[in-house]
């Protein structure tokens, strides 16, 4: 019997055998599923573009070539359109008068979705609208029953009706994100509709959620979702209505209509005697796609001696790990606080 024949005899006793052919079918399954994947084509797409670059390289690059940025004393932006064909992003920064108080610093940032129509339209409103009301509650507050939690909630909320009037009268169908920071000389109050998110360094370097994504697989918003007549499905995320990845909005008409989609804020405040700031970061899921809140402000304090206090460093390595979508980042740098005193 010759060699050859002996080779072919075991190979085809391993093929024959249940357990080669049930492992070749996964085998096969799997490789189909990952070169099939949109996901997995950028990832190893972007990582020949990105081979051998640096941020500098990446600066030039046609990809990162629209970028907006602000610098101040106490805060920066930078934004990135990325590899997305449009950029739908906003942000905001309105600083108050510090000699007067006239209201408290305003940080936010909007990431719009099915056009740029709904966050241009709330960046260039809302703002505004929450300084006026921020400097009549600071003139009468005293005799108010207002807080900036109660300010800040009803104000999105009526902003998001607007916004639902205006876009429905022209069927357009954009929707966008809505975080708000307000920042006093005591605390901070955050509110948060969607999935772009805000963290904090506190004294220690501990890692501080100032906010929560509003994702349809979670319990809360799935029970919502089901309970009013709606469902998720996995489309590469989880997606309301197989439609939308996040279940909260501004916006987004159709799905409003259908009750399955809500702009309610979340609103949270903290005490910064207690806490102590170095920094908070505030961003675009663009961001939180690559890098995860600890990496985040591990990666900002190795550069907040940078200019834009490594606000445009972070969005060029998140862009550089291959995220696909627009990328802002804002850094709000804090002063030193006098640390209380014991029983304070």
């Amino acid at each position: 019997m010759s060699v050859l024949t002996v080779l072919w005899r075991i190979m085809r006793y391993l093929l024959l055998r249940p357990g080669t052919l049930l492992l070749l079918c996964i085998s096969l399954a799997l490789w189909s599923y990952l070169f099939h994947t949109d996901d997995v084509k950028t990832i190893v797409q972007s990582m020949h573009v990105m081979k051998g670059k640096n941020d500098r390289d990446l600066a030039d690059d046609e990809h990162v070539s629209r970028t907006w940025e602000f610098r101040s004393p106490a805060a920066a932006v930078y934004s990135v359109q990325g590899r997305r064909d449009h950029m739908e992003d906003r942000f905001d920064i309105l600083l108050a008068d510090t000699l007067n108080g006239s209201h408290p610093h305003i940080f936010s940032i909007f990431d719009g979705h099915g056009g740029e129509t709904a966050a241009e339209y709330v960046h260039t409103h809302l703002p505004a609208v929450l300084q006026q009301q921020l400097q009549q509650f600071e003139r009468q507050k005293e005799n108010s029953l207002l807080s900036h939690q109660s300010i800040l909630k009803q104000h999105i909320l009526n902003m998001d009706k607007e916004l639902m009037e205006k876009l429905s009268a022209s069927y357009d169908e954009a929707g966008t994100t809505c975080l708000v920071a307000l920042l006093s000389e005591k605390q901070l109050t955050v509110a948060n509709v969607g999935d772009s998110r805000a963290v904090l360094c506190d004294k220690d370097g501990s890692v501080i959620s100032l906010s929560h994504d509003h994702k349809p697989y979670q319990l809360k918003e799935r029970k919502r979702i089901k309970k009013a007549g709606g469902f998720i499905s996995f489309n590469g995320s989880w997606r309301v209505q197989g439609v939308l990845a996040m279940s909260r909005s501004l916006g987004d008409y159709p799905l409003k209509r259908l009750n399955v989609l809500i702009p309610d804020p979340d609103v949270l405040t903290f005490d910064l005697d207690t806490l102590q700031p170095q920094f908070m970061i505030l961003a675009s899921d663009g961001l939180w796609d690559t890098f995860s809140n600890e990496e985040a402000v591990h990666f900002i304090k190795e550069h907040l001696h940078e200019p834009h206090f490594g606000a445009k460093s972070i969005a060029l390595q998140s862009f550089y790990r291959g995220c696909t979508d627009n990328i802002t980042v804002m850094v709000v740098k804090f002063k030193k606080r006098a640390s209380k005193a014991p029983g304070q």
